[in-house]
């Protein structure tokens, strides 16, 4: 594999949010890494247009083994990713605090949070060794002041994936690799499906623009902090909620 060559690695590529940004910056890379938990239609119609260029890789993030043998099968094709994506999160449930069982709390950390963990630890050396690295995170308007009730294992974990975006940033920047987020509000996808339609109304409502967000509002931010137009633009979290 070229040392010279653009590889994205976007974890949870299946959701609406990786498919719109795959099908928007394909162009610019010599290869994506595809991760999926279930194939879709899309990804598959996407995978044939795009033919060697695209790689689809299997995982069950809530599975650590599933997550290494996702790493090892990057590592196996000599592919060394130089802008990484991380989506993955379950389905949010709204529930009161008293009723989320721990297993809940342990999934959804899983998930979102080792996953991401285990890939940088996989992947961050190549990144120092070459000096460049580009990381973007999912985070969501919720760690932005005062955060709705009854999700508070989603609030848990993107606080986690906050502070971990942080971090990072500081202890990376003089290795020429920059970490950030975006925090978007309420997002039409298919997250939300299980959300009950008052509160995608009540959200909607709450929205200066009256109506929630589409992946193609959020995804030129993302574009932006992978290009080299944002080589000083570190450890910040982007707020994308028209002003909500």
């Amino acid at each position: 594999m070229d040392d010279n060559a653009n590889v994205l690695l976007v974890i949870g590529a299946s959701s609406d949010m990786g498919m719109a940004l795959i099908k928007s910056t394909h162009q610019r890379y010599d290869h994506i890494i595809a991760h999926y938990r279930r194939m879709s239609g899309e990804l598959e119609e996407l995978s044939r247009e795009l033919q060697d260029r695209l790689i689809l890789i299997q995982a069950d993030l809530s599975r650590e083994e599933e997550v290494t043998h996702l790493i090892d099968e990057i590592r196996d094709k000599q592919l060394f990713p130089t802008h990484i994506v991380h989506f993955p999160a379950p389905q949010c449930n709204n529930q009161r605090f008293h009723k989320i069982e721990w297993e809940t709390i342990q999934n959804e950390l899983d998930i979102s949070l080792r996953s991401l963990v285990l890939i940088l630890k996989a992947f961050l050396p190549a990144m120092v060794r070459n000096r460049a690295g580009k990381i973007v995170l999912m985070l969501s308007f919720v760690v932005n002041g005062m955060p709705p009730k009854y999700c508070s294992n989603y609030v848990v974990t993107k606080y986690a994936l906050l502070g971990l975006m942080r971090a990072l940033a500081v202890e990376y920047a003089d290795k020429g690799i920059t970490v950030n987020g975006v925090s978007p509000a309420w997002v039409e996808t298919k997250y939300i499906h299980n959300m009950s339609s008052v509160l995608v109304e009540q959200n909607k409502q709450l929205s200066p623009i009256g109506r929630n967000l589409v992946p193609a509002d959020i995804v030129p931010a993302i574009e932006f902090l992978l290009s080299g137009k944002a080589g000083c633009i570190n450890g910040e979290n982007l707020s994308i909620t028209c002003g909500r």
